[in-house]
Parts: C-alpha cells; sequence; structure tokens
C-alpha cells in the first residue's frame, strides 16, 4: 500500500554507511576493531560513558581486555547522564585532549555515544566548544575515529550521523548531522541489554518506532527508509509484548535490538519530523524525562496531524497493530486512538500532564520548538505544514489522553 505514495520521479540517495556487528557475541568483534586501530597508529583513547551501564552490562570486562592486549592506552570520562549537556561534551573533550586521545568510544545508549560523537569533533578540530557545534557556529568537516557500543535497542546512533546535546542555559535541544561523525565501528550486541530495566525497555523500544514513523512520511522519505520503517514497527509490536512478558527472552531482546537498527538506517535517510522536534523542548525543559516516554506521549497528536497527508503509508506502517485501516484520510482520528491504545498496552500510560506540563507551559514549548537551532528544519520537512497552530494543537492534545 505504501508504495503508492512514492513519487518514481524523485532522485533520493540511500545512505547505507557504516558496518556494525551485530548478534549475541558481538562484543568479541572489539578484539579485532583493536587490533585495526592499532595498525592505523591509534594508541590512545577516550572512553565516554556513563557512571554505571557499561560495567554493569558486562561490556567493559571485554573492551578493556582487548584494548590491554592491542597496547592501547585508555582514559574514561563516566559522567554522562540522560540528556547530556554541552559542559559535559566540554569536559569529556577536555579530559581526551590531554590525554592525548587519537579516537573516542562511546558505550552506553544515544547519550554517551552521541556526546562521543561531539567529542571526537572537538579532538579533530582545535578550539571548538559543543556550544560551537550545537549552535551552528562551527560546521566540522572532520572527526577523530568513533567506536560505538550500543547498550540499547532504541537509539539508531550507531548506525547514522546524527548526535544530540542539550544547551542547559537556553533549554534547547538542538541535532546535528555530519558525515564525518558516521562511527567507524558499532557494537550491537544483544547480550549487553539482557538486563535493561522494564521502563528503560518499553522507552527505548518505542524511540525506535517514532524513527520510523517519521522516517517513512517526511517529505524526503525514500522507498528505503519506509520498507525499513514498516519491518522495525513489526518486529516491536510483535516482540516488545514478550520481553514484557518474560525480560530473558533472547530472541525477543534479538529482535527488538534489530528493529532498532532499522530504525535508526531509515532515519538516516527519510530524517524526522514534527515528534522529535517536540520532544526535545520536553527533554530541554525537563532533563530527567525519558526521551522515548517524551515521544509516545506526543505520538498519537502527530499520528491525528499527519496522517490524512500520509494515510496509505501510514496504514501500511500500523497493518500489524491497526490491521482494519484502509489508508483514506478520514481515519486519522481513529488511527490516533488506536496508537494511543497500543501505547497503553504495552505500558506507556501517561500523557503530559502526568509529568507535570499544563496548559501554561504550552506557549513555551512551542517558542522553543521554532527557536532551537536545527528543529524547524525538521518541522519543514513534515509531511504537513508545520505552523505554529499545528505545533501547539499537538502539544495541547497531548496534555490528555483521548480517551479517559
Amino acid at each position: 500500500m505504501w508504495k503508492s505514495d512514492v513519487d518514481i520521479n524523485r532522485v533520493v540517495e540511500l545512505r547505507v554507511k557504516p558496518n556494525v556487528y551485530f548478534g549475541f557475541g558481538a562484543i568479541n568483534k572489539i578484539e579485532e576493531i583493536a587490533r585495526d586501530l592499532k595498525t592505523k597508529g591509534i594508541d590512545k583513547i577516550l572512553v565516554v560513558s556513563g557512571r554505571n551501564a557499561y560495567k554493569s552490562s558486562g561490556a567493559w570486562d571485554v573492551i578493556e581486555k582487548a584494548l590491554k592486549a592491542n597496547d592501547i592506552a585508555y582514559t574514561n570520562y563516566a559522567e554522562v547522564t540522560p540528556n547530556p549537556t554541552a559542559d559535559a561534551v566540554d569536559a569529556a573533550a577536555k579530559q581526551g585532549k590531554e590525554f592525548g586521545a587519537k579516537a573516542v568510544m562511546g558505550i552506553g545508549g544515544g547519550s554517551p555515544i552521541d556526546a562521543a560523537k561531539s567529542v571526537a569533533i572537538m579532538l579533530a578540530n582545535e578550539g571548538v566548544t559543543a556550544r560551537d557545534i550545537y549552535e551552528f557556529k562551527f560546521i566540522p568537516e572532520k572527526a577523530v575515529p568513533i567506536i560505538a557500543i550500543n547498550l540499547t535497542h532504541g537509539t539508531g546512533t550507531e548506525t547514522n550521523r546524527f548526535a544530540v546535546v542539550t544547551i542547559p542555559e537556553t533549554e534547547y535541544k538542538p541535532a546535528i548531522a555530519y558525515d564525518c561523525i558516521y562511527p567507524s565501528y558499532s557494537i550491537d550486541d544483544p547480550a549487553l541489554m539482557m538486563n535493561l530495566s522494564p521502563e528503560q525497555t518499553i522507552y527505548v523500544s518505542i524511540d525506535a518506532v517514532n524513527h520510523s514513523i517519521e522516517a517513512a512520511t517526511t517529505k524526503v522519505a525514500s522507498p528505503l527508509s519506509i520498507s525499513t520503517a514498516k519491518e522495525c514497527i513489526e518486529l516491536v509490536a510483535k516482540y516488545l509484548p514478550r520481553i514484557n512478558a518474560n525480560p530473558n527472552d533472547k530472541e525477543a531482546r534479538y529482535f527488538l535490538l534489530y528493529a532498532s537498527i532499522l530504525g535508526g538506517v531509515s532515519f538516516d535517510n527519510g530524517l524526522l519530523h514534527f515528534t522529535h522536534a517536540l520532544e526535545h523542548p520536553l527533554s530541554g525543559v525537563k532533563p530527567k524525562l525519558s526521551h522515548g516516554l517524551g515521544l509516545a506521549m506526543i505520538l498519537p497528536s502527530v499520528i491525528k496531524h499527519i496522517y490524512p497527508a500520509k494515510a496509505k503509508t501510514l496504514a501500511s506502517l500500523f497493518s500489524t497493530i491497526i490491521p482494519d485501516l484502509e489508508g483514506i484520510p478520514g481515519e486519522a482520528e481513529y488511527a490516533a486512538v488506536k496508537i494511543e491504545e497500543w501505547l497503553y498496552s504495552v505500558g506507556i500510560k501517561k500523557k503530559l500532564s502526568d509529568e507535570g506540563f499544563n496548559e501554561a507551559d504550552i506557549d513555551k514549548l512551542v517558542n522553543l520548538t521554532f527557536e532551537t537551532p536545527s528543529l524547524a528544519g525538521l518541522i519543514s520537512i513534515a509531511p504537513v505544514e508545520g505552523t505554529k497552530e499545528v505545533v501547539k494543537a499537538i502539544f495541547t492534545e497531548s496534555l490528555h489522553p483521548y480517551k479517559k
């Protein structure tokens, strides 16, 4: 059904850039990666991580052994938090420069890997700060090599050229996209994700779903971004309930990670629009808000507004979740309600009001959406015109459930 939405006369670029080692046991590829780094003259690296997951996941034991075996010295900046700040990136870069790091390894979910990508730019470009990068005062053309060790099945950043960092004093959470920050090496090992908490498991999986929905419905969507999106959503719809029922289900964890990879490839090709553009102000204002939860809370309203323009594509994407969709514009509100019901069924039962937002916050959120560097660009490729009125309506409708 989605194929009828594709303009076959429009030339598109199909991006399939990084090589990703995927599957149970993939972490052992770090030995091969370390040998390759050493042959390229890289004998010092900066490791960027959070405080705990890089060790508790089991990743670090294998990584440290491989680095030592290949005489690669390292220093570890282990202070990255969810929604990392420009200050943290500056601190990590300072540590890396003082150590003489020639490459950066990010171990974790999207936050440590995005921070590592940002630091990689700074190590290759003297005098550049994180704010220079995320306020678009500096456009990089080079970065030191990046090794991405992914610990969640949602980010997609290990497959693509994107990174996000928060500027706390302005509450801006911009996104960057540069070819120089494609990881040189990526590892996706589901064994490292077996201990994700139930909440994390749900939130990261919904992040992958949002990557896919948006990438399949932008003005620059391609057959690749749509087909990978469809497969991603179908896999999450099948395996997220299974992992909720049994967190030790290895097959479910494997396919949720594969879904995340597909979502990352999808948005590397089709980019993103409303849901991510509107979530960034939410977690910019409330840094402790989980990115995946923020996306989930506004997704139903986004579906309602974009469905008339992309009815066939969305009906195809949701065929597993909402099998009775016909792909006609008049189904918009029905589709939104059903997506909200599905989110509720997999464990997301909150809306913006549950996270402390109210009507008095809406105007500020709308202004942040249009003022934050890069977000207006995402809105400009949404399938419907991204006016302030539409953005305000999405935020307002997302305060409370469609059906109580």
